[in-house]
């Protein structure tokens, strides 16, 4: 096996051969900075001055990355020693092409904090742009990542204080699998517990064919010219968050095809890129590229509804502000599209407000001919001979109706350019009539011509981008309830079963669904009934009942109200729905938004549904917040729709689909993937429930949008394994963890666990028990499992045994997290390629109001000894989960401070633990400043700023200890001591969450 230096040299002679040139002399801060200086003034034709060249590094070396990112794509200016002012670029931006390419490698760079070594830098002329980390093939490439990311929170580490904050790229590799992201600030920068915040890739070829081998990469991926495209072209800076982004593979190659096909004038093209692919980037970068094509008059992005208009500008300003801005009406739209201001050439609208103004007949147009004013159409006539580029978002819907017609024949010389995540093929067209007699059918070839670029949800699943699916085909025990579809009998074993899945299918309530049902009058039903069932077991005296907060949506009758009628647009079901018995499709709106304004506190009307639709979707969101942090009563479980949120729209805090409805092809599809956005690992697949038994249809589906012929393949790849093999695994870990433990001359009992002798032991077990709760995860989310499954499941690992193998695990996991990236003498090497994975191990049921509910519970004389906990179940069930492994303590003291019997309410629970925490808090805090001779106010301010932001911040740090008057040794080593006695406390007031830059003190 290849050491670390030999893949190092192997890989910078593969760099030689593709021309860059090799600079071994550039070792340290020193060199690079002549190397640059070297470079500047051959590029900007200029000679500098010592003093000229220090004043020019240190305005242009920054810690923020974004404004980094910034100066090295733009025209600066500086003024020189007599006051002339210079105007230079860093690199030529306008050909990156003809930039000087080297590669340095085991650069040092020395700071007061941190002494950091990288393995390999590219340098575009002499800047560094791209730092390559390298580990030997048993270490996974997530070390290096790791290693990067802890580098960067160090403080006053090299990427803030030298030319390296002009790192835009990093690829780490171990030889074998080789992966790439995007510099960014710490907050963008980090791995968090429950979601990996750092985007990463692998690279891909035009066929989706992955490209893993660090030679292979290199082949393709960092050739000179291709290199600099990528830099210049194929990353994006967003100005709302102040972040980078690279795209993807399959998003360079859409956008490539799209300027090809313009370059070349080849007519018109499609693009498809499954559902969740992130087709607004694709489209927004070559709407940007096309801004600056000076062959291309008007470049207009068309979406076909309301709410898809607000949306899209919001996301194309959010990678660019300004760059869009709204048409309120269709003369704003006609305004800026006749409009020469370079602002106005990227223009969002809707396929009906450009189809009425090119419509003669429409109401404006016939308004202004009778007042003998110009008319729309008339106006837009000096764009008829342009050249135009109109690229459709989602063109399997209304594109292929008049309006797209109308704009094909109005602008001749325009090439149009389709996004769809599910093509109209000739099995899913539609039948047009033409003249009245001729049929044909309409499909995305016919209206696109040719595809340009394919990524589907085959690619997309199989890469990770997406989600797997989970279907369970439900069929009601009881025939009589199942022997009419939509009779009342029916709809209440739905609704029954609706109630009684949904802990399951959303991992108790962690995540949300959405319910499809087939008609407005069905929407209307299903909600009065779900009201009458929750009612019914409210009075049940279940005890164990929690209602589920359930909302409802679906557009009004549009009365003539153009905003309703534009958004129904797409609204197939419910715009035909609307026009039998409005009145009483609108007096039931009316009651659902009356309910929903009890409920949330909100004051929503039907004449502002466009309002209500959006505090529908954010509630749906929100669920990403802990019930600590945003309570569950503000949020919603299930919302029931007909054809509103089945398209369009994205969160990933939404797992589930209950499907009341027939969904067939690209509408299946669509609704389907609803649910498959990704997360973290307690989100393993996309839930569907089906009621309707859908299953011939969504075969179907899969075959047809699998891009690929074997469609049992697919099924392996798009669905995930039944209950039955699942449980199987599941049986094979269990028994792989009983013969380790053997192996260790111990019971697998939880209790044998701290007798494991040894790290490398300890690890193993990590591994071990870490698979069996992935699989127990996935099946925990199953909502068809059987009884004789359920009861093997219960068999393999009683609840009380898996709760204390899971206390066992993490008191382990943190014990061992603790050791890596330290240089412990006798440290077992396995420990560095652990991943932990704690998020695996947060419960969503015994979250916050969980454990003060039942410390209330506690405290109640009269409860009975069988439901009551005593002191140490708590504390075990408390032990037994990730999401309060930082709360532990403090619960545990908390409990002993209280007396059984006082009769305590939540509430009174809740206010008092608070209390504690204050002033436990304030009191370890007085003890570290009394310690340390620190102000306490001064001490206090600076931990609140940091609670504040989640930031920590090293200056401020040096700020509070100015007052000792320490020399630079002996304030560093009382930095650090200081640091030895916050971090604990820090880290418990973050309560779970990630505090950035903390990690260089750990």
């Amino acid at each position: 096996m290849k050491s670390e230096k030999q893949i190092e040299v192997d890989f910078i002679q593969k760099l030689q051969d593709l021309k860059y040139t090799y600079r071994e002399d550039i070792r340290d801060k020193v060199s690079l900075e002549a190397n640059f200086r070297e470079h500047f003034e051959r590029l900007n034709r200029v000679k500098l001055s010592d003093s000229e060249f220090a004043r020019l590094r240190d305005s242009i070396i920054t810690a923020d990355v974004f404004v980094a990112a910034k100066t090295l794509r733009e025209i600066n200016t500086f003024k020189r020693d007599d006051d002339t002012p210079l105007q230079y670029t860093l690199v030529n931006i306008k050909e990156w092409c003809k930039n000087e390419f080297e590669v340095i490698n085991q650069l040092r760079i020395n700071t007061d904090n941190s002494n950091h070594r990288y393995d390999v830098i590219i340098l575009i002329n002499g800047v560094p742009i791209v730092q390559i980390e390298l580990k030997t093939l048993q270490i996974t490439p997530k070390k290096a990542m790791e290693q990067i990311v802890d580098y960067k929170n160090d403080q006053g580490n090299g990427y803030t204080n030298s030319l390296l904050c002009f790192m835009q790229l990093f690829i780490v590799s171990n030889e074998t699998k080789t992966y790439y992201f995007a510099n960014n600030h710490k907050e963008h920068f980090c791995f968090d517990a429950d979601e990996r915040f750092l985007p990463i890739y692998e690279f891909a070829d035009e066929k989706n064919k992955k490209i893993t081998n660090l030679y292979d990469f290199t082949d393709k991926f960092l050739p000179k010219c291709i290199l600099g495209q990528l830099i210049s072209r194929y990353m994006v800076l967003v100005v709302s968050e102040q972040k980078l982004m690279i795209m993807r593979p399959y998003q360079i190659y859409a956008v490539k095809a799209i300027m090809d096909c313009i370059e070349q004038n080849r007519g018109n093209g499609y693009i498809w890129h499954t559902t969740g692919s992130g087709k607004t980037l694709t489209s927004f970068k070559a709407s940007t590229l096309l801004k600056d094509n000076p062959k291309i008059e008007k470049c207009l992005f068309v979406v076909d509804r309301k709410d898809l208009d607000r949306q899209t500008r919001l996301e194309f300003n959010k990678f660019q502000e300004g760059c869009v801005e709204e048409n309120t009406n269709t003369e704003s739209l006609v305004r800026r599209l006749t409009s020469d201001d370079y602002k106005d050439k990227v223009i969002v609208t809707t396929i009906q407000k450009l189809g009425l103004a090119l419509d003669e007949d429409s109401k404006r147009n016939q308004e202004k001919k009778k007042k003998g004013e110009i008319t729309f159409k008339e106006r837009l006539e000096k764009l008829r001979d342009k050249r135009m580029a109109i690229i459709f978002d989602e063109c399997h819907r209304s594109q292929f109706g008049d309006n797209h017609d109308a704009i094909k024949s109005f602008f001749p010389k325009a090439q149009l350019f389709g996004f769809t995540g599910t093509p109209i093929f000739e099995k899913n067209s539609t039948y047009k009539k033409i003249d009245g007699t001729v049929g044909s059918y309409r499909t995305t070839e016919d209206v696109f011509q040719q595809q340009l670029h394919a990524y589907t949800i085959t690619n997309a699943i199989d890469d990770g981008n997406v989600l797997r699916f989970h279907i369970d085909y439900f069929k009601p025990e009881d025939d009589k309830k199942a022997a009419k579809v939509s009779s009342k009998e029916y709809k209440r074993a739905v609704a029954e079963a609706i109630l009684s899945k949904h802990d399951a299918a959303t991992y108790n309530r962690r995540y949300n669904a959405l319910f499809a049902t087939s008609s407005i009058n069905d929407a209307i039903e299903y909600f009065e009934l779900f009201k009458t069932l929750q009612e019914e077991l409210k009075n049940s005296g279940d005890e164990k009942f929690n209602p589920l907060n359930i909302a409802c949506v679906f557009s009004p009758p549009a009365e003539g109200n153009k905003d309703v009628k534009q958004l129904q647009e797409d609204l197939v079901q419910e715009k035909a729905d609307n026009e039998q018995e409005p009145d009483k499709k609108k007096a039931a709106l009316k009651a659902i938004i009356d309910d929903y304004n009890a409920q949330y506190g909100t004051n929503h009307s039907i004449n502002e549904f466009d309002l209500y639709y959006q505090d529908v979707q954010k509630r749906i969101k929100d669920q990403q917040y802990t019930n600590a942090d945003y309570p569950h009563k503000n949020k919603i479980d299930i919302i029931i729709v007909v054809d509103m949120l089945l398209t369009g729209f994205d969160s990933k805090y939404l797992n589930t689909l209950y499907v009341d409805k027939n969904l067939k092809q690209h509408g299946l599809i669509q609704a389907f993937s609803r649910t498959n956005r990704v997360l973290n690992p307690t989100k393993p697949y996309g839930n569907i429930i089906d009621f309707r038994g859908l299953e011939n249809e969504v075969d179907d589906a899969i075959k047809l949008f699998s891009g690929t012929e074997s469609s049992e393949k697919v099924k392996e790849i798009w669905l995930v394994d039944p209950a039955p093999d699942v449980v199987k695994k599941l049986d094979k870990a269990v028994a792989d963890l009983e013969k380790f433990m053997e192996s260790q001359g111990l019971e697998c009992k939880p209790e044998e666990v701290s007798n494991l002798k040894g790290d490398t032991a300890r690890a193993e077990f990590i591994d071990k028990f870490k698979e069996v709760q992935r699989l127990k995860t996935q099946l925990d989310q199953y909502t068809d499992i059987k009884e004789d499954q359920a009861v093997i499941i219960q068999k393999l690992l009683p609840e009380d045994t898996l709760r204390a193998f899971r206390g066992a695990y993490i008191e382990i996991a943190q014990r061992l997290k603790a050791q890596q990236g330290k240089d412990i003498v006798n440290k077992a090497p396995e420990i560095e390629q652990l991943d932990f994975e704690f998020v695996l191990f947060s419960s969503a049921i015994i979250d916050y109001d969980y454990i003060m509910s039942l410390i209330s519970k506690y405290t109640q004389p009269d409860v009975p000894e069988k439901g009551k906990m005593t002191k140490k179940e708590l504390i075990d069930l408390i032990s037994s989960t990730s999401n309060l492994m930082d709360e532990r303590e403090d619960i545990e003291e908390y409990i002993n401070t209280l007396e059984t019997g006082k009769g305590l309410d939540e509430r009174t629970i809740r206010e008092g633990y608070q209390k504690f925490k204050a002033e436990k808090s304030f009191n370890e805090l007085a003890t570290v400043a009394t310690k340390h001779d620190i102000e306490m106010a001064s001490l206090q301010a600076f931990v609140d700023k940091i609670m504040e932001r989640m930031i920590f911040d090293g200056e401020k740090l040096s700020d509070l200890l100015e007052p000792l008057g320490l020399g630079w040794r002996d304030r560093t080593k009382k930095e650090l001591e200081l640091m030895e006695d916050l971090i604990p406390l820090l880290k418990k007031l973050a309560n779970g969450r990630e505090i950035v830059g903390l990690k260089a003190y750990e």
